[in-house]
């Protein structure tokens, strides 16, 4: 950093009001607030405010200096930013190997590692490769997204508002000219912005459209075009250092920008209390129209200080709520997902206000103890050894913490009870079980197949390893029977997965090629949701659903028995995936939707001759969801289950009720 003196704008209080407003927008929309569906348009109110202050200060500095110091710009950045994220994100690691499914770990490394890149943006917007995170609770660094934006942002455009600048001044022009230049500039690329973000939106490209620097990109620019019109309003005074006319002394009134302030105003609580993020005509104008309103107020606080806008922006509440707003936003969302109701024993608003209250006491602690300090250590020479060591331990962090797997148990063969020799042997030496020979059918020993959605595959997977029979896994993640492609999930429409519309040819195949003796069924998570059928959204136990669910189940049994196996299915287990943000369950987790579907299920059997296994009460003895039984936790997520409650719990009662129905023929 140079030793001349650095540029800067008067603090004005109003802007952390903006701060404040925003960043309780975002947590009453995080904690389920109804009355504020649009909450997360809280997010476009800070990248306005970023998008004025950041070009505000660059273009102040190059008013008394000539020029842009951008290594100094950037280590003022990084003293701002960093420490505080660097923090979250080991309270995320440490936390989330505790409290997170096994299964879900590997993506929390990638997400910490996008987060600490600045580049968590593109990481959410295709983070749906992985299953078990695309479906599961969101993860809880997903926030981290709009930082990443604002990150950037604040990279890239200081080295192109340099050049704009540097540009117009070789050709000797005049200051108004100059900056004439550069809000032509802007407002192109916000038009790119909002025009690119209506040409891509489409229900199936939603997160690549949200998630986007480029589609995301007008509201900063909405920013920084307001940045450059108060530059130019007076390029002697400062944007917002008074609203007193040049020379008279006089108190000078903006009537119109008051009147704008007044509707921006309007607009924006219009927008948070009635938008919803899959609408489309957000991505249609809609974010733009959100951006011009924020910037609307944020114009009117600062060309008039004394405004009626202005002072009530700067009440004190609004302004400490706005000082401490970064490691609000931080810390928000990762303890909304730790302090869950079934921890708390607490739903509706006091969850949310104990949530909240956490979050106050996070963000302020770190504000006094590690924000504030280093923001104080001045010049980035002092500060840097600090800064290095914790992003080195951050990237460390990372590493062995998002790699190092649990440990499992060893996955000992189970005394299966085969009518040989071999069955009174330990387990560890178990015989293979003499071939079974059947007419038109391959021998060989006993052989099991599970077949049904990812709650399957994961039973499937995690039993332990057998001499005296072999187990194939045709499951497939993603896909159950139901195949209707209107679907809601966790309150959000989702789509079916690829080739899901065509479970019964997967099937077929996996059991044309296995030739099992028993085929089992396992089938929970996606006969238990919301579908669109007839024009209306119906779930299981609504009498046309389980007419359709019948006919699908009845498919699946003929397709498993289609080369003689003998079909055993198992009841669902009742689930707990994931709460709603004010603590409540989703409806596929209702346990009502669990009985209605095993209804169905025992039906099925009655009308095929099959076998029903209550793999439900084996799961869940106590008549409800549980993560433990027999000592041992079952459920890694709230709905697939754990390789020790598989190996320990569930198989010594499964694995030998499955070989005596193999050798009998069912």
């Amino acid at each position: 950093m140079s030793g001349t003196r650095r540029a800067s704008i008067p603090y004005q209080p109003a802007l952390d009001g903006v701060r404040a407003l925003a960043v309780t927008a975002v947590l009453a929309f995080h904690g389920g607030v109804a009355a504020l569906p649009g909450g997360f348009l809280g997010v476009d109110a800070f990248f306005v405010l970023s998008g004025y202050l950041i070009t505000s200060l660059l273009l102040a500095e190059h008013q008394d200096t000539g020029r842009i110091d951008l290594l100094a710009f950037w280590a003022r950045r990084i003293r701002r930013l960093l420490p505080a994220l660097l923090l979250v994100l080991l309270a995320v690691l440490l936390v989330g190997r505790r409290l997170m499914p096994s299964t879900e770990l590997g993506a929390l490394r990638w997400d910490a590692l996008a987060a600490l890149g600045y580049v968590a943006n593109w990481r959410m917007a295709h983070r749906g490769g992985d299953y078990f995170a695309a479906t599961g609770s969101p993860s809880p660094l997903q926030h981290s997204w709009s930082l990443g934006i604002e990150e950037q942002f604040y990279l890239l455009w200081p080295l192109l508002l340099t050049a704009l600048l540097g540009a117009a001044a070789l050709r000797s022009r005049p200051v108004r000219r100059r900056l004439a230049a550069v809000l032509l500039v802007v407002l192109a690329g916000a038009a790119a912005s909002a025009l690119g973000a209506a040409a891509m939106f489409a229900p199936d490209a939603g997160d690549r459209v949200y998630y986007g620097t480029d589609t995301r990109a007008v509201a900063l620019l909405v920013g920084a075009a307001l940045a450059v019109l108060l530059a130019r309003r007076s390029s002697a005074a400062r944007p917002g250092a008074d609203d007193a006319s040049a020379g008279t002394g006089r108190r000078v009134r903006h009537p119109v920008l008051g009147a704008l302030a007044l509707v921006g105003a309007a607009g924006t609580a219009w927008l948070w209390t009635t938008a919803e993020g899959g609408d489309g005509w957000l991505y249609r104008g809609g974010l733009t129209v959100a951006a011009l309103a924020v910037a609307a107020v944020i114009a009117h606080a600062t060309v008039s200080p004394a405004s009626s806008t202005a002072r009530l922006l700067a009440l004190a509440p609004l302004v400490w709520l706005g000082r401490i707003s970064y490691g609000v936003y931080l810390w928000h969302w990762p303890l909304f997902q730790w302090l869950t109701a079934e921890r708390t024993g607490l739903t509706g608003g006091l969850l949310l206000a104990a949530r909240c209250l956490v979050t106050l006491a996070a963000a302020t602690g770190s504000y006094l103890l590690v924000e504030r300090p280093i923001r104080r250590a001045g010049r980035l020479p002092r500060a840097a050894p600090a800064l290095a060591g914790a992003a080195v331990s951050g990237v460390a962090a990372v590493a062995v913490l998002g790699t190092v797997p649990p440990a499992t148990p060893p996955r000992a063969p189970i005394a299966l009870g085969a009518p040989t020799p071999a069955a009174s042997a330990s387990p560890g030496s178990a015989a293979a079980a003499p071939p079974i020979h059947r007419p038109g059918r391959r021998p060989g020993p006993p052989r099991i197949a599970f077949l049904g959605d990812s709650v399957s595959w994961s039973l499937g997977t995690y039993l332990p390893q057998q001499r005296e029979l072999t187990v194939s896994v045709r499951a497939v993640q993603g896909c159950g029977i139901a195949r209707l492609p209107e679907l809601r999930y966790l309150g959000e429409p989702h789509p079916n997965y690829p080739g899901c519309e065509h479970w019964d040819d997967r099937w077929r195949r996996g059991v044309r090629a296995d030739d099992p003796d028993v085929a089992v069924i396992l089938l929970d998570r996606w006969e238990l949701i919301d579908r669109k059928l007839d024009g209306r959204w119906q779930h299981v136990g609504d009498p046309a659903f389980d007419r359709y669910l019948t006919g699908e189940l009845d498919r699946a049994i003929d397709v498993a028995a289609a080369s003689g196996a003998h079909v055993t299915l198992l009841t669902a287990p009742y689930t707990r995936r994931a709460e709603r943000p004010d603590g409540g369950l989703w409806p596929e987790d209702d346990a009502g939707r669990v009985d209605a579907w095993n209804r169905l299920v025992r039906a099925a059997a009655d009308r095929h001759a099959a076998t029903v296994l209550d793999l439900n009460r084996r799961a869940c003895p106590d008549g409800r969801f549980t993560w433990y039984a027999g000592g041992v936790r079952v459920r890694s997520d709230g709905l697939h289950f754990t390789p020790e409650g598989v190996q320990q719990w569930i198989a010594p009662w499964l694995l030998p009720q499955l070989y005596r129905l193999a050798l009998r023929g069912g």
